[in-house]
């Protein structure tokens, strides 16, 4: 028996897939039709590349997840058809639901195309154990890895996913107070608690670009630390915070691009950004000589710093065209998981450096 972080991924996944299913979440309602109709409703006319690329490739990760998860920790016998079965099902229910939401059409293709796509997902999966690269991994994992780095391999898994989603700030991750704020005036309202929330005395403004640069090198320092809590090795390290940095900027132009389009790839690239993420960088390598507690210790203080600093600044109004685009275009099928792991990533980790802290002080 291995704790597998397939898992965990696969359950974040899951919740992926049921929010990009039931987004907006608005105008539930009975429409008169059974939630089973589009098993049997006539095929859908309109059909493009796109969407049987989508509905394929959306599930194949669900069905891989699955079956890696269930290979690793041998909790299956049929590890293939239990993972297609589960994806199915969730698949059933997603369209099923749809049948409740006005803005969104269930379809029996939908349906098939994503069942296709999870035992596309499993069988890859499946053919990878057979190959021995199961195994392999595993091996590279035990050398590079310290036992029980589960939650940290996950996160640092995450954070490039988290990444794609468009910020103000490159790197800013976390940057929820605001709309928190906002969410709970609006739910509080015409209530006598709206007086409880705080009172912000005067409106954000832009940050400094001495600011912009902290909070890009925070962004790319916190997780070389939280990676330095599950790589021991100093040369282990030291690529890390390379590679991390090769993932910061090739992803943040990778979202850049699908926001703005490919010719404003590099826009978010000015001067403070190429400073913090050059300190960033420095400071990362620097810190890889630290023992792991200290380095825990030290991204406890460096997250707080850095979720702070960033909900300090505002939205600007090129941001929040560029959300609609995301909300209301094509990018609503990746819209769930980069925007709640671009919001909840800094969070997470916080959580579990302070449990990673917590119990090997209770092992010591």
């Amino acid at each position: 028996m291995h704790k597998s972080a397939a898992w965990p991924l696969a359950w974040l996944y899951a919740g992926l897939v049921v929010y990009a299913s039931c987004y907006p979440f608005v105008d539930w309602r009975d429409q008169g039709i059974a939630p089973w109709e589009f098993l049997f409703a006539p095929m859908a006319r309109y059909w493009t590349g796109f969407d049987v690329g989508i509905n394929i490739l959306g599930y194949v990760p669900l069905g891989a997840l699955l079956t890696l998860g269930a290979l690793r920790t041998r909790r299956n016998r049929h590890p293939l058809g239990g993972a297609v079965l589960v994806a199915l099902l969730l698949s059933l229910a997603m369209e099923a639901l749809q049948s409740y939401l006005p803005a969104r059409v269930p379809s029996r293709e939908d349906f098939l195309l994503n069942t296709l796509g999870a035992a596309l997902g499993a069988t890859g999966a499946l053919l990878l154990e057979r190959l021995g690269a199961i195994d392999r991994w595993s091996r590279v994992r035990a050398r590079w890895f310290v036992p029980n780095s589960r939650g940290g391999v996950v996160l640092l898994a995450l954070w490039p996913v988290a990444l794609l989603f468009p910020a103000p700030v490159p790197l800013g991750l976390g940057q929820v107070l605001e709309r928190v704020g906002q969410a709970l005036a609006d739910w509080l309202s015409d209530t006598p608690y709206l007086h409880w929330l705080p009172a912000r005395d005067a409106e954000l403004t832009a940050l400094a670009p001495g600011t912009e640069m902290l909070c890009v090198a925070l962004g790319l320092l916190i997780p070389c630390l939280l990676g330095f809590g599950i790589v021991r090795q100093l040369a282990r390290r030291l690529v890390l915070v390379l590679v991390l940095a090769l993932l910061a900027v090739a992803v943040t132009a990778l979202s850049a691009a699908l926001s703005w389009g490919p010719l404003h790839a590099w826009a978010w690239l000015d001067l403070p950004a190429q400073w913090g993420l050059l300190a960033g960088t420095l400071f990362g390598l620097g810190l890889a000589f630290s023992p792991w507690r200290a380095s825990a210790a030290l991204a406890l203080v460096v997250l707080g710093l850095y979720i702070s600093v960033l909900n300090q600044a505002p939205e600007s109004p090129y941001f929040a065209q560029t959300l609609q685009h995301w909300e209301q275009g094509r990018f609503i099928r990746f819209h769930g998981l980069a925007q709640w792991l671009g919001w909840l990533w800094p969070y997470g980790a916080l959580v579990y450096l302070l449990a990673q802290l917590g119990r090997r002080r209770e092992e010591n």
